[in-house]
């Protein structure tokens, strides 16, 4: 048998059924249409732009795909807005697990600002509950229908706010209930993440585990303070690495230090393809840095930021990359086996993923071509003679 006897490119259904792992996905950003209309009715709240869900979804994905970072951020007041209440927030977790079961991911780590729910009456420590018992049922129920999905919850601290600390502190109290680090988002220009200091300070004497969006929109200066002034485990984003890279005339390639730097010491980049042409960190999926980064083997993952806005699903991320790289199941594999090392469990459970669901999981797929073949020629065994 030859290489050239299995098929290159996955299918669609193949990309679904694939054992995916998402690193950077928030919570607030992956609500279903109707889940919005029906928590808005509950809530009185009257400020949607439209009630009918499909209108609604197209709506959220319209008005995020405008170029800036900026006006991206602004379609989640709608649905902060509906995410108030204690049962709010079980429902969305609920939810947003069985979503990401469905879509074959096994392994996820969901954030979310708690500070940004707290306009119903609930503590932060409420907030924090719910949503790990949402995790926890959907995951129940993703089991019930024959899918397995383990969830991490990322605590986020707006960058614009002056609470990182606070939430760096409740993250490190849930630490061993379901929440397994922390992050601060929000807009990067104006807000560099040195600004929060003390809770990055806090997080490295308790030995936990933080990520910081960075080099989404503003660049290579965001990337370093990321990492050398605060000490990030991994980089939400972190797609403007690129601009430390030159391509030559004659395809070969040079590093800055900066980007020499983040591959050696193998800093997992959260990449977000659909995203990053919304925000305008790239022009197309066949433009965008992750093929490069890829072949210059940096420690990238694939990853869908925000669902409803982007319209994505780990799917529909992959089948994309699929079409501009023509990406196999291996370089699949390669992504998840990627975020999965760069997950925030503890090792050996990273290493039981790895090798006894993510491994197995593409070597099933990969093997199916065999029998497609076999049944395809069965019915044509020559007669004994």
């Amino acid at each position: 048998m030859t290489s050239q006897s299995t098929p290159n490119t996955p299918t669609p259904d193949q990309i679904r059924r694939a054992p995916k792992v998402l690193l950077h996905d928030h919570l607030d950003g992956g609500l279903r249409p109707g889940t919005i209309v029906e928590l808005a009715r509950d809530a009185g709240y009257t400020g949607l732009p439209e009630t009918d869900p499909d209108k609604l979804g197209v709506w959220f994905a319209e008005a995020a795909d405008s170029g800036s970072l900026e006006r991206y951020l602004e379609t989640f007041s709608h649905t902060v807005a509906v995410m108030q209440t204690r049962d709010a927030l079980i429902r969305v977790a609920r939810e947003c697990a069985e979503d990401l079961a469905e879509d074959g991911v096994v392994y996820a780590e969901v954030r979310y600002a708690p500070e940004q729910h707290l306009d119903g009456g609930l503590s932060l420590e409420e907030v924090v509950e719910a949503v790990n018992e949402g995790f926890r049922q959907g995951e129940s129920l993703a089991r019930e229908n024959g899918r397995r999905i383990r969830v991490g919850a990322l605590l986020t601290a707006m960058r614009h706010a002056a609470r990182a600390l606070e939430i760096a502190e409740l993250a490190n109290r849930y630490r061993d209930l379901g929440v397994v680090g922390f992050d601060i988002a929000g807009a990067e220009a104006g807000f560099p993440p040195t600004r929060h200091l003390d809770a990055f300070e806090y997080l490295k004497r308790e030995n936990n585990h933080f990520t910081i969006h960075a080099g989404e929109a503003f660049g290579l200066p965001s990337i370093w303070q990321a990492l050398q002034w605060c000490g990030a485990d991994r980089l939400g984003h972190g797609v403007r690495i690129i601009d430390d890279i030159q391509v030559k005339e004659d395809g070969s390639v040079e590093l800055g230090r900066l980007a020499s730097y983040v591959r050696d010491k193998r800093i997992p980049l959260e990449l977000c393809p659909s995203s990053n042409l919304q925000t305008g960190a790239a022009d197309s999926y066949a433009e965008h840095p992750i093929g490069l980064l890829r072949r210059l083997h940096f420690r990238a993952t694939v990853n869908t930021d925000n669902r409803l806005m982007s319209h994505t699903s780990m799917s529909s991320e992959f089948e994309h990359l699929v079409e501009a790289f023509g990406y196999s199941l291996d370089d699949m594999q390669w992504f998840s086996v990627n975020a999965m090392k760069s997950a925030f469990i503890p090792f050996d459970e990273r290493l039981a993923m790895i090798n006894d669901v993510i491994k197995p999981g593409y070597a099933e797929l990969k093997s199916e071509w065999l029998f497609r073949q076999t049944a395809s020629t069965s019915g044509s065994v020559p007669e004994e003679g």
